[in-house]
């Protein structure tokens, strides 16, 4: 076949499957259709693996454990141990770190090579109806799924450029004295609990009055007091101005209610605003339509408004999170390719977890939305708060709190949510308990594991 591109006709190759963006949800969907002898190929301009392998959950997750380790090596003396910690090398964290990914590059590439997947490397835009240009080369498939992801939004102020971006944050080649984090969603609370386990003095400010504002009241809530104890200054209901270099480190401009905040300068301000979906791909010489969020519109098979191109992931908008996205790929490989006409994602009961210090995690609806959706007179709540064992030893001493959402005269468990140690670890198992119905009675009828905390979600009265 030949594609037009300007006044330049040229040849294309042709595929059955064609995936724009090599990240988690793209590389699952291509090595998915692979296995049904589909002829696939991925196009991705940067590296293997996408947001989460690179700038997102990965290394998060490293930096997160460092942190962790540094609060262990805090609470050591309190059973007994004579534990100092003379220095804490950054730079080397960041080598293993750096090392860890791009082995993780090396092993998505493998994967696909195994697969018979063959990765495209460069930016893809449409010139037309299935068919994508890529540098000087044109390629048509038959399928053509996007799963672009998304970029960090940039402060629309002032010295926004001083600023780091959620993915710049990996970059820093030393950790800050002073750090100011902007942004009141799980990436800024998550970055803000690293920087401050760390050893960074950290300046949090956010435009609304508590963090977390999507989560029930009781994730939103807890976390923001552990901000708070963990030394971490949170400025409220702020309006950033804008940011400027001085003698001493970067200057921020923060007023509330018109008040102008003084702060110290700052080594790093990491911004953490939330994210954009990638969508300047040439969409619209697809017949790909948008959402009026800026987000490409699907329907529950991930259908775009153009016949044959799907979207999935964070470009879609919903559930913007890394396996969400690797079910939805596969999923739609399914569909198209086993075929299994049914095969589509299921949003509901999504266990998700916040890696704050100590974390967050959450499946199902929240309190609100549980009393929106069934009514008041329907919904019963069980809360427990109480100190994990771990800190009967130590000077600390967070919470941890748990509720369930229960719905209805069987009280299925609808919601569950908890912040606190070991948490993070706690939530999978019961959110398969949670997609295949269970209810308060289910729950109470499964023998506790004592002593942990783990134990509580059975034994609520």
């Amino acid at each position: 076949t030949n594609a037009t591109t300007g006044n330049k006709t040229m040849a294309s190759r042709a595929f059955q499957l064609l995936v724009i963006g090599g990240g988690s949800g793209g590389i699952a969907c291509a090595r998915r259709a692979a296995e049904f002898g589909v002829k696939a190929a991925i196009v991705e301009a940067g590296r293997l693996g996408g947001t989460c392998v690179n700038v997102g959950c990965v290394p998060k997750k490293v930096m997160y454990n460092a942190s962790n380790v540094m609060e262990t090596v805090h609470d050591a003396h309190s059973y007994g141990m004579d534990v100092s910690l003379d220095t804490f090398r950054w730079h080397l964290l960041k080598e293993k770190r750096d090392a860890y990914v791009k082995r993780l590059n090396g092993i998505y590439e493998t994967n696909l090579g195994n697969s018979k997947v063959e990765v495209i490397q460069g930016r893809a835009e449409f010139s037309g109806p299935k068919t994508v240009v890529v540098g000087d080369k044109s390629y048509t498939a038959d399928h053509i799924v996007i799963a672009t992801g998304g970029r960090p939004n940039v402060p629309d102020v002032p010295g926004s450029e001083l600023a780091l971006t959620s993915d710049q944050f990996f970059e820093l080649a030393t950790l800050p004295k002073r750090s100011l984090v902007i942004g009141g969603g799980y990436i800024g609370v998550e970055l803000s609990g690293i920087l401050a386990g760390l050893g960074s003095v950290v300046t949090h400010v956010l435009r609304r009055d508590v963090v977390l504002g999507g989560f029930d009241p009781l994730i939103s809530d807890t976390v923001q007091e552990n901000l708070g104890a963990a030394g971490i200054d949170v400025v409220h209901n702020a309006t950033l101005q804008g940011f400027a270099a001085g003698p001493n480190g970067i200057n921020a401009a923060i007023s509330v209610n018109g008040q102008t905040v003084e702060l110290p300068p700052f080594d790093a301000v990491i911004s953490a605003i939330g994210r954009s979906p990638i969508t300047d791909i040439g969409l619209e010489n697809a017949g790909v339509e948008l959402d009026d969020r800026g987000y490409i519109m699907v329907d529950e098979f991930q259908q775009t408004t153009a016949d044959g191109v799907y979207a999935l992931g964070d470009v879609c908008g919903k559930q913007e999170l890394t396996p969400v996205a690797i079910s939805t790929g596969r999923k739609l490989s399914h569909r198209l390719f086993e075929p299994n006409p049914n095969s589509k994602q299921n949003f509901d009961m999504v266990p998700t977890v916040v890696f704050s210090h100590p974390p967050a995690a959450t499946c199902g609806l929240t309190e609100p939305q549980a009393r929106e959706q069934y009514g008041n007179e329907n919904i019963k709540t069980y809360t427990s708060r109480f100190i994990n064992m771990y800190y009967a030893m130590t000077e600390r001493k967070p919470s941890t709190v748990m509720k369930l959402v229960c719905a209805g005269p069987q009280e299925q468990v609808v919601g569950l949510h908890m912040v606190g140690r070991d948490c993070d670890e706690i939530l999978q198992g019961f959110g398969v308990a949670m997609r295949m119905g269970a209810t308060k009675a289910d729950f109470d009828a499964c023998v506790a594991i004592h002593p942990t905390a783990a134990e509580e979600l059975v034994t609520m009265r």
